[in-house]
């Protein structure tokens, strides 16, 4: 480097005579050392310049330890904006020293031609330029990035086959955000893990975004937006932490997750715009898809760019969600397409030009290189590199020239790029062949540790053969240092393309391939001890792998139940299916069948999510593991598959079949003497009791549930379908008290269920207790209060997911709209909210929902429509023994056939003409209807069915001038009561008492 001619690179200048660096027009403070080490990194680019050659050159006859060399290292990386695990520009070769990799601009750099091929190993000739070729896409991803400055988040997808140069054009806008102090994250999709590790990319991002030196304050917005993000991310907690963070992150839902992890995003780019690069989408898990459209669906203002990259013809072929996921963000303009195209001609020409500069090099060249690799650019510098290394391309009197024939140049070419791979591998020495197999083994990131574990080698000897081929730029990109959690310090290195990991592992003999497998696998469960949770998928796959059935069964059920915890059904069904799968190869014993039950649970609880409560699937998965260990089986996990079998049945509204399971939950349960399953199994029992009209027995059992420590009701809530078994047994206690006649203990219950289910509760619970309170004030005809329930309750289960209370809540608000008077509003919302419901395969609660719909028609006019509403309802709970609202449907079946009766007998006469026959027909079908309603409600001992039972008769006999049979039928239960006198059916009874039908409220005059 020339004193007088400043050097420049990535935006920076360094003027080495006036010993000022510069980034544009702003001078960049350095201490003098500092600058001199700089300055000497420079003048030696692309070379490794040893800790003890810096020493000497910057503190020359002076002794100084090797920290204040990384001090000034350090300093020179913050001034650059640079990380050390992904470093733009000054790249650390562990244990020896360091090396500039920054692109310089100086025309008189030393490096920006290659030497000869005699002078240095073959590969590092032959890189890429920059970007030839390419420069419109990196000008589309550039100007998205300006658009993100602004606060315009953006979304690209950069799509190409395998070699396109996805990774390449990616790399040069990192290169570009890291030279504007714009932070930089990157995930890697593996083909490995596929749908099986949840998240798996974004963790990465977050890791490495919470890495030194801005670590700490990312962390600190993390713990304040996205605490269920923070405690998947172990390694940057302490237990402490951890444990102190758990207890306030609440429930742990996929929505909550996507929720936290936009905010967070959010707030971390309001601080510094952020460029995330998710690369090989083809093989991402669904989680990671779910992130990235909730990401460009919220379109508040973020300076935020993500790009992710993917072969189109893996996710066509292979039927990838992505395709869909993708479909839809472009039909709604949220996100945009690069597609790269394979290489022109003067592309190849202007790549040999740079490359190879000056030469002599025939035009028959570009054309055959061309011709043989399609335009490929990943093939194309293959190629050239392998030209190279055949001494086919030479270096002559300062000249690059050719040396051979058209014939035997082409003939001697290989055919595709993963044979020019395979070629590269065998010019490798053993020791590095060997270290490459047992990296590719290991994945795309691999630790040398891990790698010496595979080959039983020491990982001094890895750490030399994976630096040699740092140093040529051969398959590895340079290590970062890690320490693992049993404290080993480890280098890790990345492929450079997936292709370089995908050959060697493919050239590897099957059964050497497992061996080492196994190998890494058995020293994952040593290093990570106590948390081999934190690489479980990745222990599976090892054992999967490498033929060890048993130790793979463990890691995907453990990989299974982490993933459910995440609420990442797609791939907790996944797993669960592998470990199934696995566990066909196992001899029966008990422990394989307590795994296959254990899996099985976490498999039908995934499905539940999926695809309803009463999924016709569920039924098969909970009765399998039931038969696994035999109905007398006494495991907890027994016991768990019961109950959610139980569930199953209750929401297909199979009461006698639930009843059934429950009572025999409730005696398994006393005999193992567990409190925990005594109080959710007395719960189920409590629960379909109100549901068949036993409110007296109900309430026995539903009173009785134990006021569980919160530890244990937080375990409870997690085991048991995210719902508090206390919060459930309040609101069904409410709803049978009301049935019994006492509205006000009703809301004193339904208050305390409220007052448990706060912010920190599962989704689920805080859905059940505002579903339960919109019910209660519908069935108190309080039509504004129940809306305004519904309404939090629609917002929670859309938010969150959960389909089934998200369209029984939209019913309810339907029915509240209709009372309100926006009638034909209302009825379209009850329609849709059953239409909805159907599609789950559930029919719980459904006979009383058509019951509203009937209700709501009748006030329409729609009387045909009504009574075919009524009469479903009616044979539904025939069907299902769903007797809790029988008596109901009978009294809204009775006023249905009055506003019939009303309508075909007063249009000519009026009020004093006689009724017609027709009408007197129908009246006499009320009465019967209601008789038959209030002998139901009396049975049942529900006072507040009977009271609507005899209202709506005296109602009848004051039509029919017997306003005494009138006060003598709705009096004595109207003066039952000693509570509730402010509710709509209280009201109504008392106006039928004094025969003043005037009085009625409106909507009670039916």
């Amino acid at each position: 480097m020339q004193p007088d001619k400043p050097v420049t690179f990535a935006g920076f200048r360094l003027d080495a005579y006036n010993e000022q660096l510069w980034r544009g027009t702003q001078a960049i403070a350095l201490r003098p050392k500092a600058f001199a080490v700089l300055r000497h990194l420079v003048e030696h680019a692309g070379q490794l310049v040893t800790k003890q050659q810096l020493l000497e050159a910057v503190w020359p006859g002076t002794f100084v330890t090797d920290a204040v060399l990384k001090d000034s290292i350090r300093q020179l990386r913050d001034a650059l904006g640079d990380d050390a695990a992904t470093p733009h520009f000054i790249e650390t070769a562990h244990r020896r020293g360091y090396r500039f990799i920054g692109r310089i601009s100086d025309e008189h750099a030393s490096t920006t031609r290659p030497t000869s091929h005699s002078e240095r190993p073959p590969a590092a000739t032959a890189r890429p330029s920059n970007v030839l070729g390419r420069e419109a896409e990196l000008g589309t991803l550039i100007a998205s990035l300006e658009r993100a400055l602004e606060g315009e988040r953006q979304l690209l997808f950069v799509t190409g086959e395998p070699g396109i140069g996805k990774t390449t054009l990616t790399k040069a806008l990192r290169d570009e955000a890291a030279a504007r102090g714009i932070r930089v994250a990157s995930g890697q999709c593996l083909e490995h893990y596929g749908a099986g590790e949840a998240f798996l990319p974004v963790l990465e991002i977050l890791s490495r975004l919470c890495r030194p030196p801005e670590g700490d304050r990312v962390i600190g917005l993390l713990r304040r937006y996205a605490p269920t993000w923070l405690l998947e991310l172990p390694s940057v907690l302490s237990e402490d932490d951890r444990a102190t963070l758990r207890q306030h992150a609440g429930g742990v839902t996929r929505e909550r997750m996507l929720r936290e992890l936009a905010e967070a995003v959010e707030a971390i780019s309001a601080e510094s715009p952020l460029l995330i690069v998710l690369e090989d989408l083809h093989w991402s898990d669904f989680s990671t898809l779910d992130v990235i459209s909730y990401l460009a669906r919220h379109r508040d203002p973020a300076r935020l760019l993500v790009i992710g990259t993917y072969r189109p013809v893996d996710v066509i072929l292979g039927d990838h969600p992505l395709k869909a996921v993708k479909r839809e963000l472009q039909a709604h303009g949220l996100c945009r397409e690069v597609p790269l195209e394979l290489l022109p001609e003067a592309a190849v020409a202007e790549y040999l030009a740079v490359t190879f500069a000056p030469n002599q090099l025939p035009a028959w060249l570009v054309r055959l290189i061309h011709r043989r690799t399609e335009g490929n650019p990943l093939f194309m510098v293959n190629l050239v590199e392998y030209l190279l290394a055949e001494h086919i391309i030479v270096e002559r009197s300062g000249q690059w020239q050719l040396q051979g024939e058209y014939a035997q140049i082409d003939s001697g070419i290989p055919e595709n790029v993963r044979q020019l791979i395979e070629r590269q591998i065998d010019r490798l020495s053993a020791d590095e062949r060997r270290v490459l197999e047992g990296a590719s083994v290991v994945g795309m990131e691999c630790s040398s540790a891990a790698i010496a574990a595979g080959l039983e080698e020491t990982s001094d000897w890895v750490d030399q053969q994976c630096e040699a081929l740092v140093r040529r730029h051969q398959f590895l990109s340079p290590a970062r240092i890690v320490e693992l959690p049993d404290g080993t310090i480890t280098a890790r290195y990345k492929f450079t393309h997936i292709l370089y990991l995908e050959v060697p592992y493919r050239l590897l003999p099957a059964m050497r391939r497992s061996q080492i497998h196994r190998r890494i696998g058995h020293s994952g469960e040593a290093i990570y001890g106590t948390r081999v949770g934190e690489i479980a998928a990745e222990l599976a796959m090892h054992f999967e792998q490498g033929k060890d059935a048993p130790r793979a069964v463990r890691y995907l059920l453990l990989a299974a139940e982490i993933a459910r915890h995440r609420s990442a059904h797609h791939e907790a069904e996944a797993l669960a299916r592998r470990g199934l799968s696995a566990l066909g190869s196992l001899p029966e014993s008990p422990e394989r069948d307590q795994q296959e039950l254990s899996l099985r649970i976490v498999l039908g609880v995934s499905v539940m999510a999926l695809k309803g409560f009463a999924a016709d699937e569920v039924r098969d998965i909970y009765q399998r593991a039931i038969d696994i260990g035999g109905r007398e089986d006494s495991s907890p996990q027994s016991f768990m598959a019961h109950w959610l079998l139980g569930l199953f049945h209750y929401f297909r509204a199979e009461m006698h079949r639930s009843h059934v399971i429950a009572t025999q939950l409730v005696d398994r349960a006393r005999r193992m003497d567990n409190s925990l399953l005594s109080s959710e199994a007395t719960l189920a029992l409590g629960v379909v009791l109100v549901d068949m009209g036993e409110f007296n027995d109900a309430l026995d059992h539903l009173e009785t549930v134990p006021m569980l420590g919160e530890g244990q009701r937080d375990r409870a809530a997690t085991a048991f379908a995210g719902q508090d078994p206390v919060v459930t047994s309040e609101c069904y206690a409410a709803k049978a008290l009301w049935a019994l006649g006492y509205p006000d203990r009703a809301v004193v219950h339904l208050e305390r269920a409220f007052a448990l289910a706060g912010p920190a509760a599962p989704a689920e619970t805080r859905v059940i207790a505002s579903y339960f309170a919109a019910h209660l004030y519908q069935l108190r005809g309080d039509a504004r209060t129940a809306q305004h329930h519904a309404e939090s309750a629609i917002l929670l289960a859309d938010d969150y997911g959960l389909s089934t209370w998200l369209a029984l809540a939209r019913v309810i608000r339907g029915w509240a709209r209709v009372e309100q008077g926006a009638i034909e509003t209302g009825i379209a919302e009850l329609q849709r909210g059953l239409d909805t419901y159907l599609a789950t395969g559930a029919r719980l609660w459904r006979a009383q929902s058509v019951g509203l719909l009937a209700q709501a028609l009748t006030r329409a006019g729609r009387h045909e429509d009504a009574m075919g509403a009524i009469a479903e309802a009616l044979d539904l709970i025939r069907e299902t023994g769903e007797d809790g609202s029988a008596a109901d449907l009978h009294r809204t079946q009775g006023d249905l056939l009055l506003a019939l009766a009303a309508e075909v007998g007063s249009p000519r006469g009026g009020a004093s003409a006689p009724r017609s026959p027709v009408a007197s027909r129908i009246e006499a079908q009320a009465e019967e209807c209601l008789t038959r309603a209030r002998t139901v409600a009396r049975a049942q001992q529900a006072k507040a069915w009977e009271l609507r039972a005899v209202t709506s008769l005296a109602r009848l006999y004051i039509h029919q001038g017997r306003e005494t049979d009138a006060a003598q039928v709705v009096t004595p239960v109207l003066e039952w009561f000693s509570e509730g006198h402010d509710t709509a059916d209280l009201h109504a009874a008392r106006v039928m008492a004094s025969g003043r039908l005037s009085d009625l409220r409106p909507g009670h005059a039916r």
